[in-house]
């Protein structure tokens, strides 16, 4: 185990040799591990960064700064600080731990992270602990959105679809490539209703998850995009007419009858729009009469 090598990633060489080694061990392997310097290291990590995005964001109020902290300072985030370290190789554990791959686990490698961050502040005083944290993570505040609060890409897919009353993705371990104590684990994230199916991978599941979400969350963007009206139901184009007090004939609907028109008389014209009602075709009693009287004559 080559602690030289960590100590220069770190940016930080120790004095003591024994706080080195401590807050590498794990409680599966000695009496003597790091789960109080772990503690200290907490709070010596959530001092420095609060003091960092106090600095860089002097627009955001009290409540955004403490939900960016939480994000930033959270397990996973501290996972992937882990991760850039390697410092999977170099942790002390016991033999059930390396037998279950516990050097791959977020939550023991996040904990030594805090474990060591509190061997540096015993080791030196609070300014050399400070370095080390700001060397960690202004980089990764030039990449931090303050409207997203610094929040990881499965809540921030979560969040997105539940805005638009869409299902939640569902995440599937497609396969595992490497050997154990490098494994890469390959990620399928799928959104049903958009017909989205990408993948991701990570050294762990949940690193794997993050990069297929993020993903799934610009495929979700632009679908939606190039759909906007998509999520929402229209007014039928008739209804719309019909608000407008346009009259419109649907195509697919059935003819309408016509009400039953009067009878013709006979002889009589159709097309003579002055034609008499079939009701009105028996003559008047006066013109009856004079009929009568010059057939009488004719006779």
């Amino acid at each position: 185990m080559n602690l030289q090598l960590l100590q220069t990633r770190l940016g930080y060489t120790f004095q003591d040799a024994g706080l080195l080694q401590q807050a590498l061990t794990h409680r599966s392997h000695s009496s003597l591990h790091n789960e109080r310097l772990e503690f200290l290291g907490d709070s010596i990590l959530n001092c420095v960064v609060a003091s960092v995005l106090y600095e860089r964001f002097n627009t955001l109020d009290e409540g955004d700064l403490s939900r960016l902290r939480a994000n930033l300072v959270k397990q996973q985030s501290l996972y992937e600080i882990a991760q850039k370290l390697e410092l999977s190789q170099f942790l002390r554990l016991g033999e059930g731990e390396l037998k279950s791959g516990g050097f791959r686990r977020p939550s023991i490698l996040a904990d030594t992270l805090e474990a060591l961050l509190g061997a540096i502040f015993l080791d030196a005083g609070f300014n050399a602990a400070r370095d080390v944290i700001r060397a960690f993570y202004i980089p990764i505040l030039e990449t931090v959105d303050p409207r997203t609060l610094g929040k990881d890409a499965k809540t921030l897919l979560q969040e997105f679809l539940q805005s638009k009353k869409i299902s939640l993705p569902t995440y599937n371990v497609v396969a595992t490539h490497g050997a154990a104590h490098s494994q890469e684990f390959e990620i399928e994230c799928l959104v049903p209703k958009l017909g989205i199916q990408v993948f991701g991978r990570g050294g762990s599941r949940r690193a794997g998850e993050q990069a297929a979400a993020r993903l799934a969350l610009e495929a979700a963007e632009q679908a939606l995009v190039k759909t906007p009206s998509a999520t929402r139901k229209s007014r039928p184009r008739a209804a719309q007419l019909k608000l407008a007090g346009i009259a419109t004939i649907q195509p697919d609907a059935p003819p309408v009858a016509e009400p039953a028109s009067a009878p013709t008389p006979q002889g009589g014209d159709t097309e003579n729009t002055g034609a008499r009602p079939a009701t009105d075709t028996k003559p008047a009693s006066g013109d009856a009469k004079a009929q009568k009287q010059a057939g009488s004559k004719s006779a």
